[in-house]
């Protein structure tokens, strides 16, 4: 079996080609003890992914079954195709807000179109190779819309935490719910309350004294057993969708038009966004667990096909699930084939048991969202990046603030912007210009400028102001670049400004210790002979000055 550093070394250097990381593992040699392995840890995530998927979909405005055909449909194809050996693929607590306002605006048949159309816009940004750039949306954006779907989640299961009945449709907005939920507060039900609190006294307790043992699951099934022998008076999941069907739906595809296309493409393109984040994120986790490297292009190609195959067969979005991913680590799972074994194992309860989920009460699986939702929140990272600098609290307050108040894309735009915003500033702020010491370098008649930092657009007007600043009428200049490590047109530009004031001058003008990159960016946008000349040292510049003569450039 290949080690986790021989791996991460054959990703590196194969990372352009799309090979599923399941064909990686076959080709090493599948013995019966993986088999047995990833059957095991199939099960247990499966037993995870029973009660939350359901949960997720009914938070999402949809049926319970469509959450199970996700992790189904969505989890078989994420681990078949995918370019991670943990993923575990199915609906996510990440898109409850989402997929809930899209069914709000356009019902479910809106929903499939949107994912469709998410699907496709995922698996070509896979297939650009373009995975990379998602890990430059900055952390404060991650955390603060994590934090906020969280409390929005949590808000949408208060309804059924205290079996409350409201006079019309809940609020979609954070502010009209709650005050339509503290006006049903008189309709608060005692029953169902009580089955919310006991499994999530439950889940806590399992975790607690049998950290191994499936808390969701026994949580759920005990709530269940309990509405049931003591009749209490609780919505459950026959009462208010009829049960789970038997089977898998056949395919279908909505009708589709353009001006239906034009609507749904901002909520696709959320999905898009969104989902290769998450999915990214969780396949990070698992390689932090496990050693290994995923291949994001190839993941995110699964992601999107993924995506298509659950809306044909009637589910929700699809992505990767940071907690089942990490049970599915701690389950001893040896590859992909542990996630087809969770899709599997759905399946059979789907095939064989689904009249018992008609059983499971409403309030429990808000209680278990509400467990969900808790640790979503990411507390900690939160409080750290409210005291790490200003530029990353207004991040991710923004984000966070705009998320709950708003919606998630104005929050994750928003974020992305301010982030770039404060990393240019920083950035900038990093660039100086320093004249040579006058101990050190005693002739005034040559000036010697050393540019540090990222010479580009946010710097220019600096480094220009200051070179302007410079008096006299000296025989040269010679600005030193060996701490500049990248320059644009901008820079260049206000570079190009200076350098014909000084040519005006008569003073020889010397750039010294460029890289080649750097020095042949400069060529291109302009700054050439006879404008200025190019030298390795400025000792070098300094005798060419003195004398009248040229240095040859020479490509290192």
């Amino acid at each position: 079996m290949t080690s986790p550093a021989i791996e991460a070394k054959m990703a590196s250097q194969h990372e352009s080609g799309f090979a599923p990381k399941l064909v990686a593992q076959l080709r090493e040699g599948y013995s019966f003890a993986n088999l047995r392995a990833d059957a095991l840890a199939g099960l247990t995530v499966a037993i995870v992914a029973l009660p939350l998927s359901m949960a997720i979909a009914i938070a999402s405005h949809v049926s319970p079954d469509k959450g199970l055909f996700t992790s189904i449909i969505g989890g078989f194809l994420i681990s078949a195709l995918g370019g991670s050996r943990f993923q575990i693929g199915g609906p996510a607590g990440a898109f409850i807000v989402v997929v809930a306002s899209i069914v709000d605006r356009h019902g479910f048949d809106g929903l499939v179109m949107a994912t469709l159309m998410a699907g496709f816009i995922i698996f070509v940004v896979g297939a650009l190779k373009f995975g990379s750039y998602i890990k430059y949306v900055p952390h404060p954006v991650t955390v603060g819309f994590t934090s906020g779907i969280a409390i929005i989640i949590f808000a949408s299961q208060i309804k059924d935490l205290l079996g409350l009945n409201l006079a019309g449709a809940e609020p979609a907005a954070l502010l009209p719910k709650l005050a339509s939920l503290w006006q049903a507060r008189s309709s608060f039900n005692i029953d169902a309350f009580a089955l919310a609190v006991g499994t999530i006294a439950v889940i806590l307790l399992t975790r607690r004294l049998k950290p191994r043992w499936p808390g969701f699951l026994i949580a759920v099934t005990l709530a269940s057993a309990a509405a049931y022998l003591l009749e209490l008076d609780a919505d459950t999941i026959m009462s208010k969708f009829g049960g789970i069907p038997r089977s898998l739906p056949m395919p279908h595809l909505p009708s589709f038009s353009l001006s239906k296309f034009e609507e749904l493409l901002p909520d696709a393109l959320t999905i898009a966004l969104l989902g290769s984040i998450e999915s990214l994120l969780s396949a990070v986790v698992a390689d932090s667990m496990t050693g290994r490297r995923h291949r994001s292009n190839t993941e995110l190609v699964a992601q999107g096909i993924a995506n298509v195959g659950s809306a044909i067969f009637g589910g929700i979005v699809a992505t990767g699930t940071i907690a089942r991913t990490a049970t599915n680590v701690r389950a001893g799972a040896t590859g992909p084939i542990a996630g087809i074994f969770h899709s599997l194992f759905l399946l059979v309860f789907i095939l064989v048991a689904a009249p018992l989920a008609g059983y499971i009460p409403l309030a429990s699986l808000a209680g278990l969202l509400a467990i969900v939702c808790w640790n979503m929140a990411e507390k900690s990272e939160f409080k750290s990046l409210l005291t790490a600098s200003r530029g990353e609290a207004a991040v991710l307050l923004a984000t966070f603030l705009l998320t709950i108040f708003k919606d998630l894309t104005t929050g994750i735009v928003v974020g992305v912007t301010l982030g770039a915003l404060v990393f240019m500033h920083r950035m900038a702020a990093a660039v100086t210009v320093q004249k040579a010491n006058e101990e050190d370098d005693p002739d005034q008649d040559i000036i010697v400028q050393h540019v540090s930092g990222a010479f580009f657009f946010g710097a220019a007007s600096t480094v220009a102001a200051t070179l302007e600043q410079i008096n006299g009428n000296p025989k040269g200049f010679i600005l030193d670049l060996s701490n500049v490590p990248f320059v644009d047109y901008s820079a260049a530009h206000a570079l190009h400004g200076f350098l014909k004031k000084a040519q005006k001058l008569n003073a020889a003008i010397y750039l010294t210790g460029a890289t080649v990159q750097v020095r042949r960016e400069l060529i291109r946008f302009g700054i050439h002979k006879p404008l200025v000349g190019y030298g390795r040292s400025i000792a070098d510049c300094k005798h060419a000055i003195r004398h009248g003569l040229e240095i040859d450039e020479v490509e290192e």
